[in-house]
């Protein structure tokens, strides 16, 4: 968490953090092409938020889950699973609740199996007591691409290729999209967890708000690889950022999910946002559309939405500063400070909307920047 916060006496900073780190956690991290020597190198390595998921409709998906075990607490044999939360097609083998499926042991690994037949935003995590995982980190953003995308489709005077669901009239098209994975961060329940204490979950008072496991400012970072030094070492592995980068009339989509346990109000001022759809489902009967446009979208614990926007136009503000900014934020100020510390913090973010000439790339990933 950001280093300029105040501490929670005793309980953060936590003296048994990772170099470089001050908060005890752990997390998913994606091995994908790694030896299995490579693979157990990265015990201890945890990763927040965990990485991004993307699969085309009704293709067959698979992904094998390694348990390395906790370097820190080496006493526990705490099994570890894959939920795909708010997901309707999965076999209660591959479910992920291991009181109806099973959950994968120290030192072994599990490949699930889907086949998503229905587009939309989703989440993952470990549904191993799921309380405590959850909010030591293993949690994770999860999209399913419509079988639309593709197929150029015409909607207020743009075409666009990419959707977020198979609208069939367009608009759920969009140019850019940014992900924000929603948590709060309890620092006393982390330290417990380290220190071989117990947690009474009823006291739950969380010190920090995140966006992609990101307090602000740190949600202004770049993104990062975490096989790569960060220029902010903290931010390692934390790679994921939540600024939005875009220019003026661009279609931008956001995808909006809370694994936290309180509600979340996502503000922007200045920019009506268009909300098309909620927890993966599309806000339209047949032909007549259910959308709703806003400045304030509720996500409340376990949910999703996808939200769309204009950007609006806007001119250079100097050539050190060739973007106008417009603040993304929790709108409970509870939300908004570093463990009540000075300034702002917690769950904000910035939307910098650059002049429509200005050589921005198009977007290849997913809260990718183009600069």
């Amino acid at each position: 968490m950001p280093k300029a916060a105040p501490p929670v006496p005793t309980f953060w900073p936590d003296p048994l953090a990772p170099a470089n780190t001050n908060l005890y956690i752990f997390g998913f991290r994606d091995v994908t092409g790694m030896t299995p020597a490579q693979i157990t190198a990265q015990r201890g390595q945890a990763q927040i938020s965990a990485p991004m998921l993307y699969f085309d409709q009704d293709t067959d998906v698979r992904v094998t889950l390694t348990n390395l075990g906790l370097s820190q607490r080496p006493d526990l044999t705490d099994g570890h699973t894959i939920h795909w939360h708010g997901f309707q097609n999965a076999i209660p083998l591959f479910d992920g609740v291991p009181e109806l499926s099973m959950s994968v042991p120290i030192g072994r690994d599990f490949t699930y199996f889907y086949r998503p037949h229905d587009p939309g935003t989703y989440m993952y995590h470990c549904h191993y007591e799921d309380v405590e995982h959850v909010q030591m980190g293993m949690t994770g953003m999860l999209f399913v691409r419509p079988k639309q995308n593709g197929t150029p489709i015409a909607f207020n005077g743009k075409t666009f290729t990419r959707f977020a669901y198979n609208c069939g009239d367009g608009s759920t098209g969009y140019d850019r999209e940014f992900a924000f994975m929603m948590t709060e961060i309890w620092a006393e329940g982390h330290y417990r967890d380290a220190h071989i204490q117990t947690s009474d979950w009823t006291d739950y008072d969380p010190s920090f708000y995140a966006l992609n496991g990101r307090a602000y400012p740190d949600t202004l970072e770049p993104n990062g690889d975490p096989m790569v030094p960060a220029a902010n070492p903290w931010l390692q592995h934390q790679p994921i950022s939540s600024l939005v980068v875009c220019k003026s009339g661009e279609t931008v989509l956001l995808r909006l999910a809370n694994l936290g346990y309180r509600n979340h109000a996502v503000t922007v001022d200045g920019i009506d946002l268009t909300v098309v759809a909620k927890d993966a489902g599309l806000l339209r009967q047949g032909s007549v559309s259910n959308y709703q446009v806003t400045n304030t979208v509720e996500v409340g614990p376990g949910e999703s939405r996808d939200v769309i926007f204009t950007a609006p136009d806007v001119t250079a503000q100097s050539q050190q500063t060739p973007y106008t900014s417009f603040l993304l934020y929790d709108r409970d100020y509870v939300s908004l400070n570093n463990n009540s510390g000075r300034g702002s913090g917690g769950q904000m973010t910035e939307i910098r909307v650059y002049p429509a000439d200005y050589p921005l790339k198009p977007q290849d990933v997913p809260n990718g920047w183009g600069l």
